[in-house]
């Protein structure tokens, strides 16, 4: 359901990519795409008092851009430029995590950016839906959070740990003979990524529309919430700023005053209410890019405003979409194109 790796070969290679990218932004070069693509496709970084995350300069989307501005397609760059231009979640892969943390993390440096990472591998992910699959076992998971951590270090990093895990332990989801080694893995994540110098953490708590607060708070502390820095709301789903904001104040005020992150990737028209209910989450029609990435928020509990999910990025083989974490362009541009009529989403 969340997985959103990109449709190349390895996010190992973006990250190596994104080192030689942030160079190329550091002297000033032309990025996304290579230098045959011309001025129109530069990326650059958001003004850093507002929004402190690094932008990409070789993601999906800047590479989009750069092809549209390559072929003359002039409208179709100026919606994509939309995305390529705001910092969005890198989601580490499976096999080469400490690679991938450095690479990221260090092109973010460079740019004088906080690299926001997002860490999606714990075993049973997805209960067997798009995006099934994690580490092999427990053992695994542990080796692969140490890779993390030692390609972080001491460079700053927001992590968004495990979307969607505390969650399917409370609707069923996660079969009960998990649960134990579940929580211990993910308190045990936390404990690690809060041992580094620069990392915030951000343990995933579901979103507005799936149940109510009394019923995940405790499975949060559990997991490790307490020593987080925070939890995240509505990562890859499409409920407004609005009601966002609401749940995570609730929740909060039922784990200690928490402070929390809102995923506004895609939120700005809201959730999508026709069709299957089951499949209102998957590619749904119509959506529209919410707020921009900021640490200014509506709320002093919401310490950013953040796009987790990367849009552009199909959620899996539903509507005509490419498997989970392929770029999918005419979804992209729809994203882009909506939020031109689409109001306030908070």
């Amino acid at each position: 359901m969340y997985d959103s790796r990109g449709d190349r070969a390895s996010a190992a290679a973006r990250a190596s990519a994104a080192v030689l990218g942030a160079a190329l932004l550091l002297a000033g070069c032309s990025s996304g795409g290579g230098d045959d693509a011309g001025p129109g496709a530069r990326i650059t970084q958001q003004p850093r008092s507002a929004d402190p995350f690094w932008v990409n300069p070789d993601g999906n989307a800047a590479r989009q851009l750069a092809a549209y501005v390559k072929a003359g397609k002039k409208a179709e760059a100026e919606q994509i430029r939309k995305i390529a231009e705001q910092p969005t979640g890198e989601w580490i892969g499976p096999e080469n995590p400490e690679q991938e943390a450095r690479g990221f993390t260090e092109a973010a440096e460079k740019s004088g950016r906080t690299a926001l990472l997002v860490l999606y591998d714990i075993p049973h992910r997805d209960c067997g839906q798009y995006s099934q699959g994690g580490a092999a076992d427990g053992d695994a998971y542990r080796a692969w959070i140490d890779g993390v951590a030692r390609g972080i270090g001491d460079r700053p990093a927001t992590v968004i740990l495990e979307p969607d895990a505390v969650l399917h332990l409370v609707d069923g989801c996660t079969p009960a003979e998990f649960h134990e080694e579940r929580y211990d893995l993910l308190k045990g994540a936390v404990a690690k990524l809060k041992s580094l110098k620069n990392t915030k953490v951000y343990l995933d708590a579901g979103n507005a529309g799936w149940g109510h607060p009394d019923q995940i708070f405790q499975p949060l502390r559990q997991a490790g919430v307490d020593q987080a820095d925070g939890f995240a709301v509505n990562v890859s789903n499409f409920y407004s700023t609005r009601d966002s904001l609401a749940y995570g104040r609730q929740l909060s005020a039922k784990v200690g005053g928490k402070h929390f992150v809102v995923d506004t990737s895609r939120n700005g028209n809201g959730p999508y209410t026709e069709g299957d209910p089951a499949q209102k989450w998957c590619n749904p029609p119509g959506r529209a890019l919410g707020e921009t990435p900021t640490t200014r928020t509506a709320d002093p509990l919401a310490d950013a405003y953040l796009w987790v999910k990367r849009p552009g990025e199909s959620d899996g083989t539903c509507k005509g979409g490419p498997k989970a974490g392929d770029w999918w362009a005419s979804y992209a541009l729809a994203l882009a194109e909506h939020s031109r009529s689409s109001g306030n989403s908070g």
